[in-house]
């Protein structure tokens, strides 16, 4: 996400409203342009920036301007409908960071398709869940994990060099698009109502599922998210793109953020300590999006003090998807003194992100410590009491709830999560616990949702849970995240085994690791006699997490 740069004139939030406690953005409201599609508004005027790099890969040097980007989106859209691919249909994009990332979803969403990304290392049997929830017609990916995808029994796009004969190379397409006439019927036309994009999440519960995003839901985030950047910062930031672009932070905040204002990104498709120091020194990264895991890597390790921090052109450092501890915080305000600190709060089913930390120009008039941040333009806010659902006055603790023109149309085929997760009143119930301070500031203090953030990633219990139980030796299991230093959670279980069971913990472990992505793999795992269940068969995990716990300092 571009920094933003200048606050304007604080306006009083507002308090109790029909009987209600809703709070709104202490900043005037932004407009947000009609009419206008994700890819036609991110490169609006990228002709007066035609020759500016947008995208960069950190190792490679692999560059695309923003001519470059603007033509290859259009003749990659151009390419789409001549392949056959119709309004509302899904590609599924199976792809790390690389240079061309931005322009394959911009060229979906262009197309009329929708966009939804994949976790390249992801297990097959998890890509086919993707593939067949999702509906999707086509896959683009790349040479390297093509034995992968060819199993999902759909055409796949292949991006780079190597020709892959039962594949379509990216290259060639491009060209051919070239040639190929505009024979389109105008139902094709692209409306900002439309579907764009269908990142996967868990939500608030259980097993991931699509959220249906709009032109207008992402571009309105957008709006918001940007409201202070003014003029002198456009062409201005370079920010560090090492977020995944299949996750809602990486493709809005840091992709399509960064090319509205006509920045630079810097791809990296995986974190190493020393890459990355190298990447923020030899590209003057200005703005870097990160996780808390890799803030304790730049306060900890050795390998930091072999680099010349003086040569660093960092500002800021923007942290979500997982809390930061605040000891961590003070050490790295002490190693960095000046790069500043912003924490923020986003969701996948509120089009990224949600709240905002301060003003790199001004720290004095951005949010406190600790805190995510305050509300953005355009967004109202409430906190109610989980049991009641009665809202709650500022510094009272209750869920979450976010109302605006950026929550989600609603979880894809699943009308029963998305009426839990939205109510008639179009809040989305966010399953945070948090509270509002008389500033204005927004502290975030426990979940009731269960999913468990490894390194920033989500980890669902359940989907744990159901793996363990295919296994013929077990007879029940859950899962809960325990407390780590590096990854902030790991996923940890509890496991009933049968009588006969000759299996070790390593191996069930092992069986597990077998059928998930490496970040979802069981990282400590205990034989137990029995779950902790509720009178209505809830798993009671706090039980079993306080277990584990004493267990470890034993």
């Amino acid at each position: 996400m571009a920094m933003p740069n200048s606050f304007s004139v604080p306006v009083p939030l507002a308090a109790a409203h029909d009987e209600e406690h809703i709070f709104r953005s202490r900043h005037p409201a932004v407009p947000v342009p009609e009419n206008v599609t994700l890819p036609d508004f991110v490169l609006q005027d990228a002709e007066l920036y035609a020759d500016k790099v947008a995208f960069v890969e950190a190792v490679s040097g692999k560059a695309y301007t923003y001519a470059q980007v603007a033509r290859d989106t259009r003749r990659f859209a151009k390419a789409l409908r001549s392949l056959g691919l119709r309004k509302g249909q899904v590609v599924i994009v199976v792809l790390p960071n690389v240079a061309e990332y931005g322009i394959v979803a911009l060229g979906i969403m262009a197309a009329g398709g929708v966009f939804s990304g994949a976790n390249p290392t992801a297990h097959a049997s998890e890509l086919k869940k993707q593939v067949d929830a999702a509906d999707s017609k086509l896959i683009v990916s790349y040479a390297p994990i093509y034995e992968k995808v060819k199993g999902l029994g759909l055409p796949i796009i292949v991006l780079g060099e190597e020709r892959i004969e039962s594949a379509i190379n990216w290259s060639e397409l491009l060209e051919a698009a070239d040639k190929a006439g505009n024979n389109f019927s105008n139902d094709d036309d692209v409306k900002q109502t439309d579907l764009c994009a269908l990142p996967f999440s868990s939500g608030t519960t259980g097993i991931s599922k699509g959220v249906m995003l709009t032109h207008r839901n992402l571009v309105a985030n957008l709006c918001s998210t940007l409201f202070s950047v003014v003029p002198e910062m456009i062409g201005q930031v370079t920010t560090l793109g090492l977020i995944p672009f299949f996750h809602i932070y990486g493709i809005t905040g840091i992709c399509c953020a960064t090319l509205r204002n006509k920045g630079k990104v810097v791809m990296m498709n995986r974190f190493e300590l020393r890459a990355f120091l190298d990447a923020l020194i030899t590209h003057e990264v200005t703005f870097a999006p990160i996780v808390p895991p890799i803030i304790l890597s730049l306060v900890k390790d050795p390998i930091v003090d072999e680099f010349d921090l003086s040569k660093l052109q960092l500002r800021a450092v923007m942290t979500a998807a997982a809390p930061l501890a605040p000891d961590l915080l003070s050490s790295f305000e002490k190693k960095f003194p000046g790069v500043q600190v912003q924490e923020a709060y986003g969701l996948t089913e509120h089009s990224c992100i949600t709240l905002t930390y301060g003003d790199p120009a001004n720290p004095s008039a951005g949010s406190k410590k600790n805190s995510v941040g305050f509300i953005l333009p355009n967004l109202e806010v409430k906190f109610i009491n989980p049991e009641t659902g009665k809202s709650l006055p500022s510094n009272t603790p209750g869920e979450l709830c976010v109302r605006s023109q950026c929550v989600m149309q609603g979880y894809y085929n699943n009308e029963e999560e998305t009426a839990r997760t939205i109510d008639k009143n179009g809040w989305l119930h966010t399953g945070d616990i948090g509270y509002i301070d008389d500033d204005g500031d927004i502290f975030i203090v426990d979940r009731i949702k269960e999913l468990i953030k490894y390194k920033g990633f989500q980890v669902a219990p359940a989907e744990l849970e159901a793996i363990l139980l295919t296994h013929p030796s077990v007879e029940d299991a859950a899962v809960v995240s325990l407390p780590d230093e590096e990854a902030g959670e790991i996923p940890a279980a509890c496991v009933v085994m049968n009588p006969n069971a000759k299996e070790s913990e390593d191996d069930i472990m092992d069986f597990v690791a077998s059928n998930v992505a490496t970040y979802k793999k069981v990282r400590v795992l205990h034989f137990v006699d029995g779950i902790p269940k509720s009178h209505s068969g809830k798993i009671m995990r706090r039980i079993l997490k306080d277990k584990m716990l004493e267990k470890m300092r034993k």
